[in-house]
């Protein structure tokens, strides 16, 4: 994928996020029970953060082609969409379900979130993460 495509994807899950966000302040907050909505809440925010790290990643992505090569310089956008995949839409099923097993599934998203935070800061030391 391409620097653009990443912005593509980044600016795609801060619509779907506030969407969801707009969906749960006005159409779920008097059907779920307060701790669910705190989840569903936490789902939404950690969606946008990383809906807004794809975008930074999109518009640094040709710097870091340059330093680690196209292969690698994928790695983080796909972490990056793996954790809002697995973290968030874990937290969104919860919420909606109440089948708390599916919280089993968020520390995946969250260890996601990390490897991409991770990656692109080594890519960064390398020289790789300026736009």
């Amino acid at each position: 994928m391409s620097g653009s495509a990443w912005i593509g994807w980044g600016a795609t899950m801060a619509f779907i996020g506030v969407a969801l966000g707009a969906f749960g302040a006005h159409g779920l907050r008097e059907n779920l029970e307060p701790r669910m909505m705190e989840i569903f809440e936490t789902a939404v925010r950690y969606q946008m953060y990383h809906a807004l790290a794809l975008i930074l990643f999109g518009l640094s992505f040709r710097s870091i082609v340059l330093a680690v090569g196209e292969r690698a310089a994928q790695f983080p956008g796909f972490a990056f969409l793996f954790g809002i995949l697995f973290f968030s839409g874990s937290l969104y099923a919860l919420a909606l379900t109440g089948v708390r097993v599916l919280g089993a599934i968020t520390p995946i998203g969250g260890v996601f979130f990390l490897v991409a935070w991770a990656s692109w800061a080594y890519f960064g030391f390398k020289g790789g993460a300026v736009a």
